[in-house]
């Protein structure tokens, strides 16, 4: 008989005691059995959160063996993959391997279905056996392993119509054009930081939709590549290069693009630190920043808007808003030219 387990999976965490499986600094991640309310998934691909994979990469010099060893590493010690410098995990791709009795009459899942974790690595019991692939360009890691999905964590199964890599590419970042839909409102100026990446892509064209022809969006990219990426898809009214964590000649070009008035919702997708004041100061008081990014402090947002007198309305990047897998791979199904990039960058 299966050992009975939390909802939340508590009962995987072995210190400090009472905290949940994400904050814990270790989690038990044996395999051998698995709890009543436990799915067991055998895991092919680990989707590294950006902020995360960068900060790996820079650590090991872009060296690929020394990030296998940093990831190997994070896992041992702690029984998940949360980096613990950013704190961020990622996603997985798997398929189902066990069900555990209490839940399998409660699900719409069964054993040897393919399908994607939508709750963090930093949460989740992962063992690496070995690892196969590293694909620097585009965060992912293709592994021989196991993880476990607890009862409340969410998932997506992968679409027939497209292939699983670029559906696990997408979802990865599901929170954030999903929560741009809810957002960005007819008539809205809307400024995208890191447009050219992979959620800023999916945010500028969920953006365009909802803001319409009497909005605006404005894409900031790192690099003229990803610029140039962006500007073929035609998504934004203007799309420039800066340095986003060079607030002022920021804050100079969106006063000279909405002739001072400032934007109505700034979204923030960049994988580095440092940009918490760009976003607030390019946005108007009665205005909201939605903080996707996992490289963001929230203390230096916080007093920074503070210290310049900003009223401006600041979102935690929830990567979960109802209806995020849908919206986000509906996208890649309404936008050919999206979903070319997609499939050309991580397909």
């Amino acid at each position: 008989m299966q050992k009975r387990g939390n909802k939340y999976g508590i009962h995987r965490v072995i210190e400090p005691e009472g905290v949940l499986p994400q904050p814990a600094n270790k989690i038990d991640n044996d395999m051998s059995e698995i709890y009543d309310n436990e799915i067991l998934i055998d895991v092919k691909t680990l989707n590294i959160d950006s902020a995360s994979f960068t900060d790996i990469s820079a650590r090991a010099c872009g060296d690929k063996s020394k990030i296998a060893e940093i990831m190997l590493d994070i896992v041992a010690k702690q029984g998940k993959h949360r980096n613990p410098w950013t704190g961020s995990g990622g996603m997985l791709l798997g398929v189902v391997e066990k069900i555990g009795d209490a839940i399998k009459d409660k699900i719409d899942l069964k054993v040897g279905d393919k399908i994607a974790t939508l709750v963090s690595l930093s949460l989740t019991p992962l063992r690496i056996d070995k690892i196969k692939e590293i694909r620097a360009e585009v965060d992912q890691v293709d592994i021989d392993g196991k993880a476990i999905l607890f009862e409340s964590g969410i998932y997506a199964k992968i679409p027939a119509d497209m292939p699983e890599k670029l559906a696990l590419s997408a979802l990865d970042v599901a929170g954030a054009p999903a929560q741009t839909a809810k957002l960005v409102k007819p008539g809205h100026t809307v400024l995208i930081i890191g447009a050219g990446g992979k959620s800023g892509m999916l945010c500028c064209y969920e953006a365009k939709k909802r803001a319409g022809v009497t909005g605006k969006v404005i894409g900031l990219c790192g690099s003229p590549k990803s610029a140039a990426r962006l500007e073929k898809l035609n998504f934004c009214d203007h799309v420039f290069v800066a340095n986003a964590t060079q607030p002022v000649p920021v804050l100079e070009e969106i006063e000279k693009l909405t002739n001072g008035q400032m934007c109505d919702v700034t979204i923030n997708n960049v994988n580095i630190p440092d940009t918490e004041m760009t976003s607030i100061l390019c946005t108007k008081d009665t205005g909201l920043v939605y903080f996707f990014s996992m490289a963001t402090s929230f203390t230096k947002a916080a007093l920074g808007a503070e210290g310049v007198g900003s009223d401006v309305t600041m979102l935690v990047g929830n990567g979960y808003t109802k209806g995020h897998a849908e919206i986000t791979l509906q996208e890649l199904r309404e936008s050919p030219e999206l979903r070319k990039i997609f499939e050309e960058m991580y397909g």
